[in-house]
């Protein structure tokens, strides 16, 4: 989707009958509107979440275990700048597909392989899943509150970052292409991504031995770094020196006298004593309601936000201002918002060009711009090849 919203004719291969697994994630789904194309008919209502993934791009559906199949998809590694898989490790190379075979037919190809474990090692054969390599790769471990179990982050963040980090790997194979002519065979993987994504948790244990735990929303070292509890919401708090701690005692809460308390004098004696002064804040907090309290937070420099639901996160004067969503009309499901792709070029918002695909909705226009005739793609719709 990335490389779609800068502009790649990204085609989607997607298995003949079913297409993506992500099409039958449902409810929530989008209504179809009763002039959806005929051709469309016997399919399903599209879900929330396909859409929210797969705009800009093009949908083939294509059985190549067939042998015309295999031929299709050839022809299209032949043209094409890019391919990006996530198959188990070996999978395509035992169809002939792997990343020698593809080099043979185009030794330009940027092949991009995205697994659970990577190319190589003992667990080179697993499936990769977000919400397990979650667990275990140790984000779920340092996720959730310390007297409770452990957590999953709420949405697929795993997943996310690794086609975060297989973006930008595409795009620098793409410049050293420029320089060398030869393509790249990429290996990224979930468990890497997401030890890469622990971070300074990772550096505290490799430095020093020091085990992570869990701290729910707070920091295990800065204090006060957390959600508070307000009257009616929350509030999320960002103390990380002394001075923002001066100002959020003396100015915002009106506490003074707890920027002199020997007990809170630096950030280390505050992480020391913690529980205490998270009792303290708390209950000041409570005393008002959540809008008095980003009133008297607003300009005084100490980091704090609303715990916001997602129906005031799409209402945010930010969001509204930067127009974070975009409305495309969708063939099937009439108009439809979408998050907005999050970069900007020169002050302008990379566009939506194409509504997420319904399945199959580019099948025979990619046959027909690989020189397929129409005999053969008849023949391949009557074989259940596309």
């Amino acid at each position: 989707m990335l490389l779609a919203d800068l502009g790649a004719d990204v085609i989607k291969i997607e298995e003949v009958a079913r297409g993506d697994d992500t099409r039958s994630w449902s409810p929530p789904f989008a209504n179809v509107v009763s002039d959806a194309p005929a051709t469309s008919s016997h399919l399903p209502p599209e879900s929330a979440y396909f859409l929210s993934v797969n705009r800009n791009k093009r949908s083939c559906t294509l059985n190549f275990k067939h042998p015309k199949g295999l031929e299709v998809l050839r022809r299209l590694i032949a043209s094409s700048d890019v391919l990006v898989e996530n198959f188990i490790s070996g999978k395509l190379a035992s169809m002939g597909l792997g990343y020698e075979d593809c080099q043979k037919i185009n030794p330009r190809l940027i092949y991009t392989s995205i697994t659970g474990y990577g190319q190589t090692g003992p667990y080179a054969s697993a499936a990769g899943y977000d919400v397990i390599i979650e667990g275990e790769a140790g984000l779920m471990h340092i996720t959730g509150e310390p007297d409770r179990p452990p957590v999953k982050v709420g949405v697929a963040a795993t997943d996310i970052a690794t086609g975060l980090y297989a973006h930008g790997a595409i795009m620098a194979a793409l410049i050293s292409r420029q320089q060398t002519g030869k393509g790249a065979w990429i290996d990224c993987n979930l468990f890497e991504s997401q030890l890469a994504g622990l971070a300074n948790i990772a550096s505290n244990f490799l430095i020093s031995g020091q085990e992570a735990s869990r701290f729910g929303t707070a920091h295990p070292s800065i204090v006060p770094y957390q959600a508070f509890p307000c009257l009616d919401g929350f509030l999320m708090i960002g103390a990380g020196n002394d001075k923002q701690f001066r100002i959020l005692t003396e100015d915002i809460l009106e506490r003074p006298s707890l920027s002199s308390d020997e007990r809170f004098l630096t950030n280390s004696l505050r992480v020391a004593n913690r529980a205490v002064l998270v009792e303290i804040i708390s209950k000041a907090l409570q005393e008002h309601s959540r809008d008095h309290w980003i009133a008297r937070f607003t300009g005084k420099g100490v980091p704090f936000g609303p715990i916001n639901n997602i129906a005031q996160t799409f209402s945010h004067p930010q969001a509204v201002a930067r127009g974070s969503t975009v409305e495309i009309q969708h063939p099937r499901a009439g108009p439809i918002k979408l998050v907005a792709p999050a970069v900007t070029y020169n002050g302008k918002r990379m566009p939506v060009k194409r509504p997420p695909p319904w399945l199959s909705q580019h099948t025979f226009e990619v046959l027909r711009e690989l020189e397929f005739s129409e005999e053969e793609i008849s023949l391949m719709k009557e074989e259940g090849i596309v």
